[in-house]
């Protein structure tokens, strides 16, 4: 199978990943700054490649997610481990809320297709926003590094900003996780109760 533009562009930013890791570790923030906005940049521009070359796949659809949280996850642990020589680190507890939400998740839609073979779950505004605060919140950490008090000042607020729309999106996806059991139920029982009569 060929891959398409904008699925090699997916899988580049996988890469970039490993790479943005290492040069944190080995204190090299401002060029792990630059892989990870090379990386978040790709995120728009996959999606944009799909849409104006008429490239979306199924297989996008799944690569496409799983790369921001690869990308996302990797960068909040790593950002908050305390040796980590930074200016700045992500708290704890964000990126404990954070990982938990998107296991949450990802176990509901295990579920949920398990029990119903509902199998679309193409992610919603609220959580696209979510996506973009918390590669928001990750850049701003990292460009505290190059000694920008605006980045610095900046960071707490977009800290909360990060946990309201985690918690937010988390909740809307709770929500809609009951509704189409819900409706999976009624439509079950329905069916039952014509089998019945």
């Amino acid at each position: 199978m060929r891959l398409t533009y904008a699925n090699q562009l997916t899988i580049l930013r996988m890469l970039f990943v490993p790479c943005f890791v290492i040069l944190l570790i080995y204190n090299y923030p401002k060029a792990a700054t630059a892989v990870f906005v090379l990386a978040a940049v790709s995120d728009g521009l996959d999606g944009l490649l799909a849409r104006k070359l008429q490239q979306k796949t199924v297989l996008g659809s799944f690569l496409d997610p799983m790369a921001d949280k690869i990308l996302l996850t990797a960068a909040f642990i790593t950002l908050t481990i305390p040796s980590m020589p930074l200016a700045l680190h992500i708290p704890a507890w964000l990126t404990v809320l954070t990982i938990s939400r998107d296991l949450i998740i990802a176990v509901s839609v295990l579920v949920i297709h398990m029990q119903t073979g509902h199998s679309r779950f193409p992610p919603s505004f609220l959580g696209k926003c979510t996506t973009a605060v918390q590669l928001l919140v990750v850049a701003v950490c990292l460009l505290a590094n190059f000694d920008l008090r605006p980045a610095a000042a900046a960071f707490p607020l977009v800290v909360y900003a990060t946990l309201a729309f985690t918690v937010a999106s988390g909740l809307h996806y709770a929500s809609k996780s009951i509704r189409i059991i819900a409706s999976y139920q009624e439509t079950d029982d329905e069916g039952s109760g014509r089998q019945d009569s």
